[in-house]
């Protein structure tokens, strides 16, 4: 059953961790965690939240390979991940410090999840299926 939990949930833990413990940064999404010098002469810089968005597309990647199975707890999977979705969407609406760039990236990406969950499932699914 443990892996019917939507890894996204663990984004959106760690960008309310951010809200609850606030730095003496007035937005600590834009901290630098790096930077590099490039080959062309310019530099990257790597931001906190910058590392959460890298962060959660790897997750996406997981629950879309994980989406792809057809077992009890995919139906599971796939309503958990609805919620978290609905858990973003209500927290973008409602709470001032989630009205930023970075939650919103993360919110459209936990869409894309919930979307191609089910697009990948009914596939899956519709494969499943043999008529003789």
């Amino acid at each position: 059953m443990l892996s019917a939990v939507p890894l996204l949930i663990v984004p959106f833990i760690l960008y309310n961790a951010g809200l609850i413990f606030p730095t003496d940064q007035a937005d600590i999404w834009s901290s630098q965690l790096f930077t590099m010098n490039m080959m062309s002469g310019g530099q990257w810089t790597m931001t906190l939240g910058d590392a959460l968005v890298v962060l959660t597309l790897v997750l996406l990647f997981v629950e879309i390979v994980k989406s792809t199975r057809t077992t009890n707890t995919s139906l599971a999977d796939h309503l958990l991940s609805t919620f978290v979705f609905i858990a973003y969407l209500v927290e973008f609406l409602l709470v001032q410090g989630a009205a930023h760039h970075i939650f919103f990236t993360l919110m459209v990406i936990t869409l894309v999840d919930v979307l191609a969950g089910f697009s990948v499932s009914l596939r899956a699914a519709g494969r499943d299926v043999n008529f003789n």
